[in-house]
């Protein structure tokens, strides 16, 4: 995301309004004389339902909740906003709106780039970690560097976190599931969808932002050709412009059926044509490097070679002269 990822997108459309606010209306009734008895207005009872509450109530016997009962609201009117604000799990739905307002754009209905920065800062998260494209997937951001309210709050209450501290702590949770198989590979295709510009209508992935998501995605679970295929990309760039969403998909199911020297690859699947050269890029890659290892260890043998010959040449000179040195030393003695 961004920084966050890779790069911020322009924001998109608001999600309406703040859903915690309270929406009051009172309506006065008037009661004219046609139709009563009495002449004139009076005042209205309490209904049967109301009266029967309250009376059970009053006596100190437990009382029957019914929708109509105008008791039962005056109570819960009476309850900290915050209890009157929960899931059946006791999650405050208040303190994850109140934690949106905290992060939220002035003038758009959502977390934009400055308030995802300091989100990040106060969960002590790189925005550019593996643990916030999780979090994303978890709250099925539709767009880099932002979360709308209905992404925010309703990611929340999936994860089940309503503070700062609560969302850290459901942090190793969620990479645990992030290793699952039938997780990861929905973590893997919502990354394609996240890093696509939707105010642009994108169909592909840039390819810097690709390189960088593939990067990311595999950080639990690095494959073995994951940097080869990097490189590959990396130095082909007129060649490759955008990632398809085939590709992407496709690439997953790549590292999982073929293995890391790639002999069981073969053209007549149905594999991307882009997979094909990256193959015969590699094997070439390979071939090349394999005849400089080559070259490399018969230079290293000819110098050993030299070194021995030379080493030979000077202990046989050695010899030769502590011979001649001998027989000198003779010959004098002789004397």
């Amino acid at each position: 995301m961004g920084q966050c990822v890779t790069k911020c997108k322009n924001p998109t459309s608001s999600l309406g309004s703040k859903s915690g606010d309270k929406e009051s209306s009172s309506k006065s009734h008037k009661k004219g004389g046609g139709g009563s008895t009495g002449g004139g207005g009076h005042k209205e009872e309490p209904s049967a339902t109301c009266g029967k509450a309250a009376s059970e109530l009053t006596n100190g016997k437990a009382m029957e909740v019914t929708v109509e009962t105008p008791v039962i609201q005056a109570l819960a009117g009476d309850l900290p906003r915050d209890d009157r604000l929960t899931d059946g799990n006791g999650l405050s739905l208040l303190r994850i709106e109140e934690l949106f307002c905290r992060y939220k754009d002035e003038r758009e209905d959502a977390i934009l780039e400055e308030g995802m920065e300091r989100f990040c800062d106060d969960l002590c998260v790189d925005p550019a970690e593996f643990r916030v494209l999780v979090l994303a997937w978890k709250f099925q951001a539709a767009t880099m560097c932002k979360f709308t309210r209905k992404e925010f709050v309703e990611g929340c209450t999936a994860i089940q976190a309503d503070s700062l501290d609560g969302i850290c702590s459901r942090f190793p949770y969620m990479l645990l599931e992030a290793q699952g198989e039938e997780s990861f590979k929905d973590l893997y295709r919502f990354t394609f969808q996240f890093g696509l510009d939707a105010e642009e209508g994108q169909r592909s992935l840039q390819r810097d932002i690709a390189l960088a998501l593939w990067r990311l995605v595999f950080t639990q679970d690095t494959p073995c050709i994951l940097e080869r295929w990097l490189d590959f990309l990396a130095e082909n760039p007129s060649g490759v412009r955008g990632i398809s969403r085939d590709t992407w998909n496709m690439f997953l199911n790549f590292t999982q059926a073929i293995g890391p020297d790639l002999s069981n690859y073969s053209e007549d699947e149905a594999w991307p044509s882009l997979f094909d050269t990256f193959v015969e890029w590699e094997m070439e890659r390979r071939r090349k490097e394999e005849a400089a290892e080559c070259e490399a260890q018969r230079s290293r043998r000819d110098g050993e070679d030299e070194w021995r010959s030379t080493e030979t040449e000077s202990s046989n000179g050695r010899d030769r002269l502590e011979t001649e040195g001998s027989r000198g030393s003779q010959t004098w003695g002789g004397h």
